[in-house]
Parts: C-alpha cells; structure tokens; sequence
C-alpha cells in the first residue's frame, strides 16, 4: 500500500509515522520547503507515551507528487484546506481514496465536489499531540484513535486493508465503521464543547471545572450541541454524554483544545470550521445560540486582532 500523507505536523507526522515505524506501507509526506528540510536534517521524530521513535522519512514537495497512491491521509488545518486540495490534485487516480481527519464537518462537501464522494472518506482523529519548535511530534496523553470509513456506511476491502496497515503500529488504533458520519457528530459535540469552553475561558478543562460554576457551563453547551447533533439526525448515544460529562467535570483534568494552544501561540485558527458551523446548525435547529454566538465573535475578534498586529507580545 503507498499512502501520501499531507504535512508533517502533529496529526500527519504522528499517524504517518506510526506507518513508517510498523513497516506496513510505503509512506511519503508532502510537505513545505522548511518541513523537508527539517526532516531531512534531523528525521521525523515522535515523543509519546507509547515510546519515542526517530526515523528517516521520505519527504515531497509539490513537484515530486503524481499518480499511484492507493491512500491520500489529509491532515491539515480547515483554514488551508484549499491549498490542501490544489497540493493531492496531481496525486489522487480512479484508485486513490482520499482521508481527510480534519475537524468538523464541512470539508467533506468540499472534498466530496473535488474528486467524488465514492473517493473521499470520512474520517476523525481523536489524539492530542503537537508540533514542538524544535520539530518533534509530541503526544500529549494516550488519545490514540483514527476512525474512518466510506460515506455511504460500506465496509469494502480497501478499507479493511488500511485498518490492517494500521494494525501493527504503535500508539494507534485503527477502525474502518460503517457510520462514520455519527461518529464525526460526536467528535463535533465533545470538540465543540471543549473549544467553546476553553476558548471563551481561555483555560483548560480542569481549570474551568475548579472553577465556580464552571462544570455547569460545559454540561450546559454539551447539551445544547448535542441537540445539534440530533436536531441534524445523529443523536447522541447516552454513553457517549456520560463519558463526557464526566472528562467535563474532572478538575485534574490538563485537556486543552488545539484551538486554544493556537490562540496561545498567536497562531491562526479553525473558527469558521468549528464555532461558526456549529453556530449556524445552532440557529437551524431552533438551540438556544448565545453561547455559540458569543465563542465565534471572540474567535473573530482574536483574529481581527492577530491581522493588525496587536496581540500581547506581539
């Protein structure tokens, strides 16, 4: 199996990696000038609870992509998504699949317009980890799963043959489900819930929970997002919003969205993708929206602010 991974970041370089270490396919990553000649220098590195790893990893630019992957793991940003599309464009054929593990929803009509909703799966990563300045992929807790599969629900052979490619690899859970679209509603609840609270509260999770009144809000928009979700017709499962419940009032709790460590960083941000989507859904299923509203005019606000230049220390 050839599989072209698109960047080398925290999910791309983490998942790719993995593939690299098991020896189960043929893995290359399309990346930017810098990032190749970052891991040409130094390999591409992984510092994670299931054991660090260094290896050399074949590193591509824009030219050297053509025809002949069997997989294309989308792992970019939503705000770079068009310059994600125009960079696979030359690699995708009649036997490519196209994998993106963006957050939210919206990219798959993106996608699905580009090249073919029989060509693009749906797909969602549950994992913290981050791009270190010094290059190293780093895991943040023992989140480890990638869950994927074809839009129309069929479990076909390709798509146990990438689970198989998976199987061996360190650090990760692999799983081909024939309802992906329910389980990217529940990533968009729990993601949105925790962007929401720790993007307004600029905080992590167990710091909201610690603090007055601050587990009531995040049960608070866990259930108004989850009636999105069944407003849209994926309701949520009751275990599901009991695992969350509890992982929302866990005042030990060290989580924080990649939202707000980009905030944090004075880096840019998915707010359109996530708070702005779930804003709109907010509105046409009649959920109160003043908190959706609230989070995506702070998100708007922190990027008016970053363009001109006036973030603190910045």
């Amino acid at each position: 199996m050839r599989v072209l991974v698109l960047g080398a970041g925290a999910l791309g370089g983490y998942f790719g990696g993995r593939l690299v270490e098991a020896g189960t396919a043929e893995v290359g990553f399309l990346v930017r000038p810098a990032r190749r000649a970052a891991l040409e220098r130094e390999d591409l590195r992984i510092d994670s609870p299931f054991g660090a790893w260094r290896g050399r990893v074949a590193a591509l630019e824009a030219d050297d992509v053509g025809p002949g992957w069997d997989l294309v793991l989308l792992a970019c940003k939503a705000y770079d998504l068009d310059d994600a599309v125009a960079a696979i464009r030359p690699a995708v054929d009649a036997r490519t699949l196209v994998l993106p593990v963006l957050n939210g929803l919206a990219h798959l009509d993106r996608l699905s317009a580009e090249f073919g909703a029989g060509r693009v799966l749906g797909g969602l990563a549950r994992i913290q980890a981050t791009l270190a300045p010094d290059g190293t992929v780093r895991q943040l807790n023992d989140w480890r799963w990638m869950t994927f599969g074809a839009q129309d629900g069929a479990l076909t052979d390709r798509l146990r043959a990438i689970e198989a490619a998976f199987a061996p690899a360190k650090g990760v859970v692999a799983e081909a489900v024939p309802d992906i679209r329910a389980r990217m509603w529940e990533k968009l609840v729990h993601l949105g819930t925790s962007a929401i609270g720790t993007v307004l509260l600029r905080a992590n999770v167990g710091e909201i929970a610690r603090s007055p009144g601050g587990i009531a809000f995040l049960h608070r928009v866990l259930d108004r997002n989850a009636a999105i979700a069944a407003a849209a017709g994926f309701p949520m499962r009751d275990a599901f919003l009991a695992e969350y419940r509890t992982l929302f009032a866990d005042p030990t709790s060290l989580y924080g969205t990649s939202m707000l460590r980009d905030i944090e960083a004075g880096g840019r941000i998915e707010a359109d993708h996530i708070l702005g989507f779930l804003l709109d859904a907010a509105r046409r299923a009649g959920v109160p929206d003043d908190i959706h509203e609230a989070a995506i005019l702070h998100a708007r606000a922190y990027e008016q602010r970053r363009a001109a230049g006036r973030l603190p220390g910045r």
